[in-house]
C-alpha cells in the first residue's frame, strides 16, 4: 500500500510517505517554505498544508498523487467537534474543526488527481504514539504520549503489541502539561509553541524554588492521569520582555517548571509499568523532546529503555498517521532504520549549484579528513551531506561543527547563529567511545537525552559541557555513518578527543538549512571557516580553512591537554 501521512493543524507541518510498510521519505514543510515551523500555531492556518514536502515526497517514489491508496490525516475533526463545548478557548476554535472536516478537499486542491474519498482521519494522539511505537525496534512496549493537545485531550498511556494499540489512560483538556510549559515559555520573553527548549536550557541555571507551588496544580492522579492547571506566573517573577535580558529569578521559574514536569512524567511512567510490567517504553509528543526529562525517565524511571521518535514533536504526526494507517490497512511495518529522510543531492547536481554560484571550491581526496584537519585548527565547518534530517535535531546532515576543547567555541557558535549565550552545544561522539566519556542512556543516535560528562573528560571537552555538567550527546554508528565516523577519526587522529560539537546548521529564527541554495546563503553570511557541500569543500579566505595552524594562535590549554 502507498500511504501519503500528512501534519497540518497546529504547527511544524509536515509529510511522509509510507510504501508497503517502509518509510520511503518524510519531510517538513519549513525546509521549503523557510517559515520556522511551517506555518503559524493558530486555528486560521489550518487549512495551510504542507504542499510542498508533500510534492517532494510522492516525487521522491515516482509517484502522482492519484497513485496513493490513503492520505492519513492526523487528527480526527468529529472528536474535537464531539468536544467543542469543553475545548474552545476563544471563539477561534470552531475555524480550526471546520478547515479539517474540509481537508480532503484542501487536499485535493493542493496535489490535484488526489483522490479525496481516500483521506483518512487519525486522533493526533494516537498519530503521535504510533510515530513511536510503529516506528520503534521493539515490538511490544508501553507508549507515552504528551504534547499541548491533540482534539480534546493533551495525554495518551497505551500498550502496543505487535502494531495493534490499547489505550490504558488519556487526560482531557485544559489540564496539560505541555501548555503549562508553553505559557512558561511566554512568560520568560519565549516564543510558546517554538522555544520550550530554551527554558529547558535556561532551568540548568536555576532552583526550583517554586516547585511546592508548582506541583500544588500539577500532579499525578492515581487514575493514570494528571492535574495540570495553569499558575499566576507574575506573582514568582514579572514577565520577561526580552528572553535575552534573564535573571536568577527567571531561571528559578524556568528550573521550577521543569522539576515539576520531570516529577508528573515520573509519577505517570510508574503507574503505566505497573499496568504493563514492559521493559521497553516508547515516547512521543512535544514534550518528548525534553531531553532532560527523558534522562530523568531512563535513570529514575521503571522501564528498562526508553525510545523517543527523532521527530517527536507534530512534524512527526504526519509518519505516525501513514503508519498506522499502512498497519490497519494490512502491511507490515518496518521499523524505523533513521532520520535522513529528507531531501539529498547527487555529486553532480551539488558541483553545477557551486559552478552557477560562481563560488571557489576545490574537491578534496576525503572530504572527512580535510574537515577534521580544519576542526583540529579550531576552523568552524558548515557540514552538508547527504539527506537532510526529520524532525529538529542535526544529526550529522545538516550541522555545524566545531572543537569541542576550546571552551569558547560556545560562545562563538551562539555568536554565529544568533541565539542566547546560555544555550549549550551538542557534541557527537563515535558509538564505541561513548560509555568511557559519557554517562547515560546510551547508544543516542537521535540527542533526545541527556548525558553527564566523567570528570577526566570534562575538562578536555569543555565546549560541549553544560553549566549542570551535562551533554546532549549524539552516538555514531561507524556502519550506519561511515562519513561522519571517519570525521570523527581522523579529527581524533589529530587531537586524540573522538567528539566534535554538533549544532544545527542555521541562523536564529530560520528552519534548518535544506538545500544547496540554503547553504550557500548560510556560508555567506554566517562567520564560519568552511563549507563542505558533498564532496567539494568552500573556504573563507584568512581563516584555519584557508591553512592558519594552531601554531599560529589557535592553541589552547585545553586543546593541549587533549593532544
Amino acid at each position: 500500500m502507498r500511504v501519503l501521512g500528512i501534519n497540518a493543524v497546529f504547527h511544524d507541518s509536515a509529510a511522509a510517505l509510507v510504501i508497503d510498510g517502509s518509510i520511503v521519505a518524510a519531510a517538513e514543510e519549513e525546509r521549503f517554505n523557510r517559515r520556522k515551523h511551517g506555518k503559524p500555531c493558530v486555528p486560521f492556518s489550518t487549512w495551510e498544508l504542507p504542499e510542498q514536502a508533500a510534492a517532494w515526497c510522492l516525487a521522491q517514489a515516482g509517484l502522482q498523487p492519484g497513485d496513493i491508496d490513503a492520505i492519513a490525516y492526523s487528527y480526527d475533526p468529529a472528536l474535537a467537534w464531539l468536544a467543542k463545548d469543553d475545548v474552545v478557548a476563544h471563539d477561534w476554535e470552531g475555524l480550526r474543526t471546520l478547515y479539517a472536516l474540509r481537508a480532503p478537499s484542501f487536499l485535493a486542491t493542493a496535489l490535484p488527481g488526489l483522490d479525496p474519498s481516500r483521506v483518512r482521519f487519525v486522533p493526533h494522539h494516537v498519530a503521535h504514539a504510533a510515530s513511536a511505537y510503529l516506528a520503534s525496534p521493539h515490538p511490544v512496549s508501553s507508549v507515552m504520549v504528551l504534547d499541548g493537545r491533540g482534539e480534546r485531550g493533551s495525554y495518551l498511556a497505551g500498550r502496543a503489541v505487535d502494531g495493534r494499540l490499547t489505550v490504558l489512560a488519556e487526560q482531557r483538556l485544559p489540564h496539560s502539561l505541555g501548555l503549562r510549559y508553553e505559557e512558561v515559555t511566554e512568560h520568560l520573553g519565549f516564543r510558546r509553541s517554538s522555544d520550550e527548549y530554551k527554558v529547558m536550557a535556561m532551568a540548568a541555571y536555576g532552583k526550583p524554588r517554586w516547585l511546592k507551588e508548582f506541583r500544588a496544580v500539577m500532579g499525578a492522579r492515581p487514575d493514570g492521569g494528571f492535574t495540570a492547571l495553569p499558575l499566576d506566573l507574575a506573582a514568582f517573577v514579572p514577565r520577561n520582555a526580552d528572553g535575552a535580558a534573564w535573571r536568577a529569578e527567571h531561571a528559578d521559574l524556568a528550573a521550577s517548571m521543569q522539576r515539576c514536569l520531570e516529577d508528573v512524567l515520573l509519577d505517570l511512567a510508574r503507574w503505566l509499568h505497573g499496568k504493563t510490567a514492559d521493559a521497553h517504553l516508547c515516547l512521543a509528543g512535544g514534550v518528548a523532546l525534553n531531553c532532560v526529562a527523558n534522562s530523568r525517565l531512563a535513570e529514575a524511571g521503571p522501564f528498562e529503555s526508553i525510545w523517543v521518535q527523532p521527530a517527536a514533536g507534530d512534524s512527526g504526526t504526519a509518519l505516525g498517521a501513514a503508519l498506522y494507517v499502512a498497519h490497519e490497512l494490512g502491511d507490515r511495518v518496518v521499523p524505523m532504520q533513521s532520520a535522513a529522510l529528507g531531501r539529498e543531492w547527487s555529486d553532480g547536481e551539488l558541483s553545477k549549484w557551486l559552478q552557477d554560484a560562481g563560488v571557489p571550491f576545490d574537491q578534496p581526496a576525503d572530504i572527512a579528513d580535510a574537515v577534521a584537519d580544519i576542526l583540529a585548527r579550531n576552523g568552524i565547518v558548515a557540514w552538508f551531506q547527504g539527506r537532510s534530517e526529520y524532525g529538529p535535531r542535526a544529526l550529522g546532515h545538516r550541522s555545524l561543527l566545531a572543537n569541542p576543547a576550546y571552551s569558547d567555541n560556545l560562545s562563538r557558535l551562539n555568536d554565529i547563529k544568533g541565539r542566547e549565550q546560555f544555550r549549550p552545544v551538542a557534541p557527537m561522539v563515535l558509538a564505541d567511545r561513548a560509555a568511557e566519556i559519557f554517562a547515560g542512556p546510551l547508544p543516542s543516535p537521535f540527542m533526545l537525552f541527556t548525558h553527564r560528562v566523567r570528570p577526566s573528560w570534562a575538562r578536555r571537552i569543555p565546549a560541549a559541557v553544560h553549566v549542570d555538567g551535562t551533554a546532549r550527546v549524539q552516538t555514531v554508528d561507524r556502519g550506519e555513518e561511515p562519513l561522519v565516523a571517519r570525521m570523527l577519526s581522523q579529527f581524533e587522529r589529530r587531537t586524540g578527543v573522538p567528539v566534535v560539537i554538533n549544532t544545527s546548521l542555521n541562523t536564529a529564527g530560520r528552519p534548518m538549512v535544506d538545500d544547496p541554495r540554503d547553504a550557500l546563503e548560510c556560508f555567506g553570511s554566517a562567520p564560519v571557516d568552511a563549507l563542505a557541500v558533498g564532496p567539494f569543500l568552500l573556504r573563507r579566505e584568512g581563516s584555519a580553512a584557508a591553512g592558519r595552524s594552531m601554531d599560529d594562535g589557535f592553541a589552547s590549554p585545553a586543546m593541549a591537554q587533549a593532544i
